[in-house]
């Protein structure tokens, strides 16, 4: 083997480093704003500057929809928090569908209380009556939106919806007396069908077990008393403001208003299995009911979306990016809290986004989730 004259190495030497110096290499990300940097804490339990990034993106990229409130809160902390223009952290946000979550909450306290019971008939009168199929509908069969009552949740036109009628048409001013005046069309408990009037049944039933009273007045006291006194004031989550209809009944799966921080203290009361601060605000065994696959829907407990496989492409939230021990709160137009056990984490997203731009915000809210490991918790 003969040696390489030195000129020679010299020459391949330089070529190599000017190719390399040609070579485009990987993208520069661009510099994170100081906002961008402001809404993460010092110790988020994560990357900082990946955290931020993954935050901004969520706020400023295209076709996500608009962003107007996020918490990422990590082992009970908050990790970063952010508003949109014109939003802060007083403002009041409303829930749509995520309030059927808390309507499962003072449900189980009812239960705990010993005032219901899961697995017997529902207690509403108009089904007591002889011969009529739906006395077999069970508390559990409502919960898990398993009634077999006739219901069409979204319609075209919207006037067709059974939701709307309900909220804004023939049904607003007694919303109950709607909602449990509709005929069965299957047997209880023998599929799944997503029923915002489903909740409000169950919030009808909440009112009968606390006031004998038939005022609307009456109705309404007695069941935001129990919100306030057992669930709001306990958990410091006094910017909640529940709204009931003409006959003093909860709009319970539509209508609450809340911070974005009084909705992860939520969250945070449910990663914690219902306790707060040493106080157990919420049996515990009721929260294991309500990230309980239903045996008609793998995706849905009591109340309570789950990130459980369901072996369809579609999904509400990202069962192949985060633990299927996760579960979430999911409200109308983009209204998240999701939480993540085995990750500590609960994430609050508030805003504003339609069917196309709510796909592509939720694998950006699974980009922020991803930066937590899963630690078996």
């Amino acid at each position: 083997m003969f040696p390489r004259p030195a000129s020679l190495i010299a020459l391949v030497l330089a070529t190599t480093s000017l190719a390399a110096c040609g070579s485009p290499g990987p993208a520069e990300e661009p510099p994170l704003s100081e906002e961008a940097l402001a809404a993460v804490t010092e110790n988020p339990g994560a990357p900082t500057k990946a955290l931020a990034r993954e935050v901004d993106d969520l706020f400023r990229m295209e076709g996500l929809g608009e962003t107007r409130a996020l918490i990422v809160m990590h082992d009970g902390a908050i990790a970063a928090e952010r508003y949109g223009e014109d939003y802060d952290e007083n403002t009041r946000f409303v829930s749509w569908s995520m309030a059927k979550t808390v309507t499962a909450l003072m449900i189980g306290q009812l239960v705990g209380d010993g005032l219901l019971r899961l697995d017997q008939p529902a207690p509403v009168p108009r089904w007591q009556r002889s011969g009529d199929p739906r006395a077999d509908i069970t508390l559990r069969h409502l919960l898990q939106m398993r009634s077999g009552l006739e219901h069409t949740e979204a319609g075209s036109p919207p006037y067709e919806s059974s939701e709307v009628r309900m909220l804004f048409l023939d049904g607003r001013d007694d919303m109950a007396d709607y909602a449990t005046a509709q005929p069965p069309e299957a047997e209880p408990g023998e599929k799944f069908e997503y029923s915002s009037n489903t909740t409000v049944i169950l919030a009808g039933i909440a009112a009968r077990v606390l006031s004998d009273a038939e005022h609307p007045e009456a109705r309404r006291r007695a069941v935001s008393d129990y919100l306030s006194a057992r669930l709001f004031e306990p958990l410091g989550a006094t910017s909640m403001v529940p709204e009931f209809d003409r006959a003093g009944t909860l709009i319970g799966g539509s209508l609450m208003h809340a911070s974005a921080r009084d909705w992860a203290k939520l969250g945070e009361l449910m990663r914690r299995k219902g306790s707060h601060r040493g106080e157990q605000l919420v049996p515990r065994s009721w929260i294991a009911e309500m990230v309980r696959p239903s045996p008609r829907s793998p995706q849905y407990g009591l109340q309570t979306w789950l990130n459980r496989p369901t072996g369809e492409e579609e999904h509400p939230l990202f069962p192949d990016r985060a633990p299927h021990s996760a579960f979430s709160m999911i409200g109308h137009m983009g209204q998240y809290v999701f939480v993540s056990p085995e990750q500590g984490l609960t994430v609050v997203r508030l805003g504003h986004s339609n069917a196309p731009e709510r796909e592509a915000m939720l694998q950006q809210l699974a980009d922020i989730v991803e930066l937590y490991p899963a630690e078996g918790r």
